[in-house]
């Protein structure tokens, strides 16, 4: 009873933070539900007249949607790289920002399953994914396995913070023989969920610009560059605005986590396009419409080398010791290494693989206002998810959120 008092009295304290605050977040949560509120209107659109409203066809069925699914997965994931060194590991450097990483997991983690219920059409066929009731298809369907561990890294990631955060609340110590077995845990299952991610495209025989075996490492390296960049540019952005303290050695080691990452993650691109290129067969013909375009059509070719460029040079900009050591350099470099990786991992990864159709034809793919829309509205929710779970976690641990007894 008295946990249920305790937990009663977190949530309440908790919803008096989030609804009172600076002038420059009440305008920066405004902004969010104007731009959710967007992205659901234009969600009753493609509800009321269906995916004909997008840019997919039968010959692109997977777009906006997929393409920012699959970079989110690798978003989430990449919190295992401040959970490992801070409850395995047991390194105090990064103690300040893995609940950061872990809210961020959560969010990413939210906007992944939004996605998929914007593309599979709208909430109503959710049951098929069901189990016992819908057609789940277990174990055969890698699309299974995805659900399965979306949702297990998603529980691990709300489990783990909020079982710290309640203790700290209370003014006692978190137990590590509970939270810290959950942590190991954590650590396998981000893995598995990019890897799992990769293996729905590498399992398709059909489409040969998917089925290669470099695709799950090279996922969970762009994973382990996108996902702490985007971390060090939060924590630039709290500790600027926030009395939560981000010491500079912390955002120094996760720069140079980005940095191997990012050093290996070119690697693999080249080692790509050596495969494609060197010796092409008909199998290339993806790869040639992605990089070079095929039969006049160039829709992608803006993109990818924007990304290419935006990648190579993020990559140089990390790799010289005192460039890094810039915080100014090191932001802009961090949000060149997202962009690049966000870029890369959906319309240069998602889209060609759907060109040419079975038949050699070329249908490309432009995503449609509605796509859009719905789209910024699913990101918008995403930082509004995080916001919300940051400004209460920071305010317990800065202790200015405290249980009392006598309330």
């Amino acid at each position: 009873m008295r946990r249920l008092k305790v937990f009663k009295r977190l949530v309440i304290d908790s919803l008096d933070v989030i609804t009172h605050g600076s002038k420059k977040y009440h305008l920066w949560m405004a902004l969010l539900t104007l731009i959710m509120l967007i992205g659901m209107y234009c969600y009753s659109i493609q509800i009321e007249q269906g995916l004909s409203v997008t840019g997919m066809t039968d010959r692109v069925s997977w777009g906006l949607y997929i393409s920012n699914f699959t970079f989110l997965v690798g978003v989430a994931a990449a919190a295992v790289m401040l959970v490992m060194p801070t409850y395995v590991l047991k390194d105090i450097d990064f103690k300040q920002a893995v609940l950061i990483g872990e809210g961020l997991a959560v969010a990413a983690l939210i906007m992944c399953l939004a996605f998929v219920v914007a593309d599979m059409g709208g909430p109503s066929v959710l049951w098929h994914m069901i189990p016992g009731i819908g057609v789940f298809n277990f174990p055969n369907s890698m699309l299974t396995w995805d659900v399965i561990v979306l949702n297990g890294y998603l529980f691990l990631n709300i489990t783990i913070p909020f079982y710290i955060l309640f203790r700290h609340y209370q003014g006692k110590k978190s137990k590590k023989s509970v939270y810290v077995p959950g942590a190991i845990l954590s650590v396998f299952w981000a893995v598995a969920i990019h890897l799992v991610t990769a293996f729905l495209y590498q399992g398709l025989q059909a489409r040969p610009f998917w089925n290669n075996a470099l695709l799950g490492p090279r996922f969970l390296a762009s994973a382990f560059a996108a996902g702490p960049a985007l971390i060090i540019i939060v924590l630039a952005i709290i500790r600027t605005y926030t009395a939560f303290k981000i010491e500079d050695k912390t955002l120094k080691k996760i720069a140079m986590v980005v940095t191997v990452a990012a050093q290996i993650n070119l690697i693999m691109l080249i080692s790509e396009l050596f495969k494609e290129f060197y010796a092409p067969t008909h199998h290339s013909e993806s790869a040639y419409y992605l990089f070079f375009g095929l039969e006049g059509k160039t829709a992608l070719l803006p993109w990818i080398w924007t990304a290419i460029s935006m990648n190579v040079l993020a990559t140089i900009i990390l790799t010289f010791h005192k460039l890094r050591n810039n915080f100014k350099v090191l932001f802009f470099a961090c949000f060149l290494l997202f962009v690049a990786i966000w870029i890369e991992k959906g319309f240069g990864l998602i889209v060609p693989g759907f060109i040419p159709g079975p038949y050699g034809k070329i249908a490309e793919y432009t995503p449609t206002g509605i796509e859009i829309g719905v789209t910024i509205g699913i990101w918008a929710m995403g930082a509004f998810v995080f916001t919300i779970l940051a400004r209460t976690a920071i305010k317990i641990e800065t202790g200015e959120l405290r249980y009392k007894k006598d309330k």
